[in-house]
């Protein structure tokens, strides 16, 4: 499929990776990392803020085959979701921080807006 980066990673940690990645984002409300994985946290993210924002059964599903813990998910569907209502995409923001100091990998802060 293009469009997605590897990572690195087989498709299995890959998978497992940006899934906790999502959550807490969802949790927390930003985190820190590099730039490439921020990208594809972000699409993903953005998806799912998408889903949320009709509440039917079917999207509780959808959300919570990917969503790690049961609490975020709800909280996707009572709070977050619902602040966006109105607002068609962009809901994260990338801002780059520079180069990592071990291994000069481009780091980044994604964060919910």
């Amino acid at each position: 499929m293009p469009g997605t980066r590897k990572l690195g990673r087989d498709t299995a940690h890959r998978t497992a990776m940006l899934r906790a990645m999502v959550t807490f984002l969802f949790e927390n409300g930003k985190i820190e990392t590099t730039v490439t994985r921020a990208k594809e946290v972000s699409s993903l993210a953005e998806k799912f803020i998408t889903i949320a924002k009709e509440d039917n059964l079917h999207n509780k599903r959808l959300v919570l085959s990917f969503i790690t813990k049961e609490d975020v998910a709800q909280k996707l569907f009572k709070e977050i979701a619902p602040k966006y209502a109105d607002k068609n995409g962009g809901y994260t923001r990338i801002t780059k921080l520079g180069p990592r100091r071990g291994d000069a990998a481009e780091m980044a802060i994604i964060e919910l807006i």
